[in-house]
């Protein structure tokens, strides 16, 4: 993990996503994995301006309802 990504982690007590493209996507994403890994316990959200991250949340519910991860994680 970067630096940056490390000074991110020690410097926030939460972290929350506007909409944006892949680069948040992909933060989103690593910053829940590290959830995962016991990393951090964070608390994360999304701000889900004029339901922008309602597929992704729907596509979430699925892989949680098929245990591809784990219920726990919402």
């Amino acid at each position: 993990m970067s630096n940056r990504r490390w000074k991110i982690l020690d410097n926030s007590d939460a972290f929350i996503a506007l909409p944006g493209g892949i680069g948040t996507l992909e933060e989103i994403f690593q910053i829940a994995s590290w959830v995962q890994l016991n990393i951090h316990h964070k608390p994360i959200g999304l701000l889900n301006v004029d339901g922008f991250f309602n597929k992704l949340l729907s596509f979430l519910g699925q892989t949680r309802e098929e245990n591809f991860i784990p219920q726990s994680a919402r």
